[in-house]
């Protein structure tokens, strides 16, 4: 459904994300534009420039009308070049900033990358509260924390409502830079080699599926907080003990269960004390029925799930009240200043993912598995018998653990993914061989 008064430009929209998303408002009837550096398509109005130029954006800017920027333009993470990162991640997006204040646009969604908050060591069900590392672990996502704070701080500055969203792991059709690479290593029987031992659960995230919270994300922006910031109270409260309790509205955004996802692993029911199997028993228990029956309802609306919390869970009521003491502009539940992160939910072991599929069918290891210790090219080199080129960045982003808590995004923007990891990698690798051949038929004419 098309959203009401909006009119969107993405930025970068002819890169792999952003075609996706512009495909995805197309679809449901907005109005869209590109601003880019090439013209790719001709199917939306496109305005060519440098998001480092204020007067170019903010001349596409008003000849398109546009009230809502979603902003995905980046310098592909593989490239060393420290310098373009700062100037297009950091600089540019500031640049965006001004020209949205300037032409009085009132939403921007930023693309940031999950990569912000990782400095080598093991991210485990992270949630939103993880601060940036000290020391980053590369020049790309630095500049993408930086652009990210540049982001949020601007909420509420000009009438302008800002969101970061940070994506993990994206692939899916169109991604030419991981399928090429992949396909290389198949060409050259390396599919058996890996540097680690495969037990580091990695976030892998569908394009589409980033596309839509994108979406959401930009449809949700002006939505009211479930509650005033503290802010807009008439006394600002000095501590915890005085944040008033949560209301109906936050309760209800909280309280009802979210059901584990399983579009790749199948549906599979967790029992609880009110909604289990009851098995073999000499004596029924009390509501015997219901309880069976419970368990065996789908509709998790109308069946007792309880949401049970510590006070370490960041949406539990003490982390929520510490959260709007920090921040008793932005309330912890609303769109608006706020990041979320974007991921399948469903972690895989980072090897599992590039050996899915190849475009010939399964991949099947052989029984002897090389395994390439993590120390670097050298290692790696001579069990392939080719040059490499291993950074160390390289080798510890292939062996840590790596995967996010959604539940803020599930609960807050209402994103669900709908495509799973393994028809996601069976799309990618369907698109990738038509185009294969495509570019084939037309070299050899």
């Amino acid at each position: 459904m098309a959203s009401e008064n909006n009119v969107y430009m993405v930025i970068g929209g002819n890169g792999f994300l952003g075609r996706h998303i512009v495909q995805q408002l197309l679809d449901r009837g907005d109005l869209v534009s590109v601003f880019d550096i090439v013209e790719r398509y001709n199917d939306v109005q496109f305005y060519a420039g440098d998001i480092t130029d204020q007067e170019s954006i903010a001349s596409a800017l008003r000849k398109s009308g546009t009230t809502c920027i979603i902003h995905t333009a980046s310098p592909h993470a593989t490239l060393n070049n420290p310098a373009l990162f700062h100037k297009v991640n950091v600089e540019g997006t500031k640049t965006i900033i001004a020209a949205a204040v300037e032409t009085g646009v009132r939403k921007l969604v930023f693309t940031s990358s999950a990569g912000v908050a990782f400095n080598g060591a093991d991210v485990i069900d992270a949630d939103e509260r993880v601060s940036f590392p000290k020391v980053p672990m590369d020049a790309y996502n630095d500049t993408k924390a930086k652009a990210e704070v540049a982001v949020l701080e601007a909420n509420g500055k000009g009438g302008l409502l800002t969101v970061a969203l940070r994506p993990s792991g994206i692939f899916g059709p169109g991604d030419r830079q991981a399928m090429s690479g992949l396909y290389q290593v198949y060409e050259r029987g390396q599919t058996h080699f890996q540097i680690g031992d495969n037990t580091n659960l990695f976030d892998w995230t569908y394009v589409g599926n980033v596309a839509r919270a994108h979406l959401f994300a930009a449809d949700k922006l002006d939505n009211q907080p479930p509650a005033p910031p503290l802010s807009a109270l008439e006394k600002i409260p000095m501590t915890v003990d005085e944040v008033p309790p949560l209301n109906d509205a936050e309760q209800a955004l909280l309280n009802f269960p979210v059901l584990p996802i399983d579009i790749t692993t199948g549906h599979h029911q967790i029992p609880t004390c009110e909604a289990r199997p009851l098995g073999p028993y000499v004596t029924p228990p009390p509501n015997a029925e219901k309880i069976a029956a419970a368990f065996e309802d789908p509709n998790y609306e109308r069946t007792p799930r309880p949401v049970l919390r510590t006070r370490f869970d960041q949406l539990s009521e003490p982390a929520l009240k510490r959260a709007k003491l920090s921040r008793p502009d932005v309330h912890p539940l609303q769109v608006a200043g706020q990041v979320f992160f974007i991921t399948n939910g469903e972690p895989t072991y980072f090897w599992d993912f590039p050996r899915m599929r190849s475009p010939r069918g399964i991949i099947k290891l052989p029984k002897s598995v090389g395994l390439a210790a993590a120390t670097g090219s050298e290692w790696f080199g001579w069990l392939t018998g080719k040059d490499v080129t291993f950074t160390k960045f390289k080798v510890t982003f292939s062996c840590a653990t790596r995967y996010h808590n959604i539940e803020k995004a599930r609960r807050v923007l209402g994103y669900e993914p709908e495509v799973g990891i393994e028809e996601g990698v069976k799309r990618m690798v369907e698109w990738w061989y038509a185009d294969y051949l495509a570019n084939q038929k037309k070299s050899s004419k």
